[in-house]
């Protein structure tokens, strides 16, 4: 072999195995496409998703799907391969890394956010179902989450409701955040809840706050939340996370708590994050969830008003788009197309 042959063919080799590499490495891209769906009418595990107990319910029928999306790992970064295959797929959206995962966080800071998202969403669509049922909400302060290895594990619980702190009435989060602020490493605190029913009486020693030393740290997380006049408990398990089920969960429980079938037999899919006032708000993956509840047999899909315009470029044909603003337009909207299929109803023009 001539060396002018020899070096052409190292040259190749190397071009190849160069090539290779590349298609190989990592790049800053995620990927989100068609998660699983759950029917909110439906039973998980031999439980009802929406159970409700201490309260009269009828039956319901149809299906009130929400819809998932499910995204590539905060720790894997996408190959180029797989970013070209996503990019072919109409299924599926490559976006880069920082929009999914900003910060770059850990897997287990996300399962830990998105638990704690879901949790906040699960209560927010029971207060605005119950108030669309004209049943009483009472807002308390609760506590979401509590840090591990921190003064307040085995003294504070998730679900327990501050009453007071330091003797003060706590009316939002942010008042139990404050009292906490003027105190010093080292100070005791004493905490007025309600747990089970019954009031407790709890004091905690700060700790120095891992942010800032100077300040005092119990290790909980304080959100407003809600207090129900009969219980209403979400049996989904940790595979779903995040605040995009909320309204799906509220119209669940709004046809468990009023009579007639709210789906009319029908299946239904949606999406949206919900307020406590019933306001649905806007999410992510719109696309993909549409794609995801026509694949799973869905004729009519909820769409929050301020994902329309995505919503109506995802061209998926065979399934209808209904724009919600509110739980209570919503509810409106289904009751139309029960009575009459081919009802006008706000529409994510397309």
């Amino acid at each position: 072999m001539s060396r002018r042959v020899a070096t052409m063919t190292l040259t190749a080799v190397l071009l190849i195995a160069l090539v290779a590499v590349a298609w190989l490495v990592p790049v800053p891209f995620a990927a989100m496409s068609p998660g699983p769906t759950e029917n909110t009418l439906g039973t998980v595990d031999g439980k009802p998703i929406v159970q409700i107990s201490g309260h009269e319910t009828f039956k319901t029928n149809g299906a009130l799907d929400l819809t998932t999306v499910a995204v590539s790992s905060p720790d894997q970064k996408l190959d180029l391969i797989s970013v070209i295959v996503g990019w072919i797929d109409p299924r599926v959206a490559v976006v880069p890394y920082d929009y999914l995962y900003p910060g770059d966080p850990t897997p287990e800071q996300v399962e830990q956010e998105n638990a704690e998202a879901m949790q906040t969403s699960q209560q927010t669509a029971v207060a605005a179902a119950l108030r669309q049922a004209n049943e009483k909400v009472t807002p308390v302060v609760q506590v979401q989450a509590v840090v591990e290895d921190t003064p307040a594990v085995g003294r504070l619980k998730a679900g327990d409701v501050i009453v007071a702190v330091d003797g003060k009435h706590v009316t939002g989060a942010q008042d139990v955040v404050d009292i906490v602020g003027r105190h010093q490493p080292g100070d005791r605190i004493q905490f007025a809840v309600r747990r089970g029913g019954k009031d407790v009486d709890v004091s905690i020693t700060t700790a120095k706050s891992p942010q800032d030393p100077g300040k005092a740290f119990v290790g909980i997380t304080p959100f407003d939340g809600f207090e129900f006049p009969f219980k209403v408990t979400v049996n989904l398990g940790q595979d779903i996370g995040g605040p995009s089920a909320g309204t799906m969960f509220a119209l669940a429980i709004v046809d468990k708590l009023t009579k007639g079938s709210l789906t009319g037999g029908h299946h239904i899919a949606g999406t949206g994050a919900i307020a406590a006032d019933g306001t649905v708000q806007p999410i992510g993956g719109i696309q993909q969830k549409i794609a995801g509840a026509k694949e799973n047999g869905a004729e009519t899909f909820l769409v929050p008003a301020a994902n329309c315009e995505a919503a109506a470029a995802a061209q998926v044909d065979g399934i209808r788009l209904v724009r919600v603003d509110t739980l209570r337009g919503a509810v409106q909207s289904l009751e139309r197309l029960r009575d009459q299929p081919s009802a006008r109803v706000p529409s994510c023009a397309r």
